[in-house]
């Protein structure tokens, strides 16, 4: 934990929980053991769609569709979200949260490894939210900056690893020192990025909220 347990008390006591099939999907996700964003994570995220009303968003990273769910019912009725998923049981739970939630027409799932998908794609978006393997944020980054219009938004979730980010590479574990040095590359570039403005908010287990410039 990032913040104090306290204070992230509090501000969970303060967040309504999540009416419908959203909070069905919500409580199975957590019964499963599957990570979905952190409620004071998607308070913000709900708070940057209300503001941009973004009528294309991408996520890099579906999990069972929790977010992606989420994030359909703050988007203005043209809105569309395009989400990528690779594990194949995550897909097809997606899939049936989809259909549950009604949400088929507005949210296409894109299926496979994200680092070949987003070479693929075209267009520009208005919101990406980047929720996949934290390792591979800096190898997604390049596409990302393509596909993001200007003065859009990149929501980067989960960068600040529960704190070890901020741990020297000796005292993180050999297994995950790979994943150490390539957020703390990826939290750099997104600070210096000439077209880029970013924040890093100990929010949730760390958010990094860009605009393009």
């Amino acid at each position: 934990m990032i913040t104090d347990e306290r204070i992230v008390s509090y501000i969970h006591s303060l967040c309504a929980d999540e009416e419908g099939i959203a909070g069905v999907i919500e409580q199975e996700a957590v019964a499963d053991g599957v990570p979905i964003v952190r409620k004071e994570t998607r308070e913000l995220i709900r708070t940057m769609l209300l503001i941009r009303k973004p009528v294309r968003v991408l996520e890099v990273g579906t999990a069972v569709g929790f977010s992606a769910v989420y994030m359909s019912r703050y988007l203005p009725p043209e809105g569309h979200i395009t989400t990528i998923e690779k594990w194949e049981p995550r897909i097809e739970q997606a899939k049936v949260n989809f259909h549950r939630a009604g949400e088929e027409d507005r949210i296409t799932l894109l299926e496979g490894d994200a680092a070949e998908i987003l070479g693929t794609l075209q267009g520009s978006w208005d919101l990406i939210l980047m929720d996949a393997a934290k390792g591979q944020y800096i190898h997604f980054l390049p596409d990302v900056l393509r596909l993001l219009e200007k003065g859009g938004i990149l929501i980067s979730d989960n960068v600040l690893q529960d704190g070890e980010v901020l741990d020297s590479r000796y005292v993180v574990t050999r297994r995950n020192r790979t994943i150490h040095s390539r957020m703390r590359e990826y939290l750099y570039a997104l600070k210096h990025h000439p077209e880029l403005d970013t924040s890093i908010l100990p929010l949730g287990d760390g958010v990094a909220l860009s605009v393009r410039l």
